[in-house]
This record gives C-alpha cells, structure tokens and sequence, in this order.
C-alpha cells in the first residue's frame, strides 16, 4: 500500500509498465553516459536485493538492528530493485509488458497443476 493510500489521500493513476519505461528512459537518457554495462547493471542489481535482505533479515529474521541504526523501508529497497530491473531492460531493449505476459503464460500453463487449488468460495464463504 503507498503512503498516499495509507495516510487517506486519493492515490495517482498508475502507469503502465510502458511508460515507466519510458519515464526511466527520458531520465537516463539526460546523462551522458547512458546506461550502465549490463554487468553494472547485474552488480548494482545485487547491491540493491542485499539491501532488501538485510532490511528482511532485520524486520523478520534473527538479527535485529543496532539501537544507532536508522529504520529501513521496504518499499523504498523494492522502489530501487524495480529501477534497476526497468534500467537493465531498457539497456537490453526489452518490453516489460511483453515479458510479463509471456512469463504469466508459461507460469499457468508449466504449474496449473502443480499444487493444490483452493476450493471457490461458494455463496455465504462456505467454501465446501
């Protein structure tokens, strides 16, 4: 849920992945130079799911933080993975939304069967 969501104010119309490519593009394509190599880009993109581990490992795992350390955000070490994602796709000239599409294709079709189904709520959530 966004900050806007929980604090009650009405949130913005969401972007298709499209345009955030294009916005993470026209922003990248105001520096020189560019888009990182493709083997920055992996580094940085591993730098940044540490980052969500530690804050992971800190909220849920056994290693809670020092008393001095600030408090972390998911959302913000999800925000910087998903820059990074959109980042090496555009490099790679690859579309999102074609890939997600093909992905979900093959998700529903390689483990429809995979594990067990929940059984549809019928009328009154009796689900039997």
């Amino acid at each position: 849920m966004s900050e806007a969501a929980r604090e009650g104010q009405t949130p913005q119309v969401r972007k298709t992945l499209a345009e955030i490519q294009r916005e993470v593009d026209e922003l990248i394509s105001g520096y020189a130079a560019g888009y990182f190599t493709p083997l920055t880009m992996i580094a940085r993109l591993a730098e940044e799911v540490g980052e969500l581990a530690r804050e992971v490992n800190h909220r849920f795992g056994e290693k809670p933080k020092k008393p001095t350390e600030p408090e972390g955000s998911l959302e913000e070490e999800l925000g910087d993975i998903f820059f990074v994602l959109v980042s090496f796709a555009n490099a790679q000239g690859i579309d999102l939304e074609a890939a997600y599409e093909a992905v979900m294709a093959k998700y529903r079709t390689r483990d429809r069967d995979r594990w067990p189904r929940r059984e549809p709520v019928r009328e009154g959530g009796d689900s039997r």
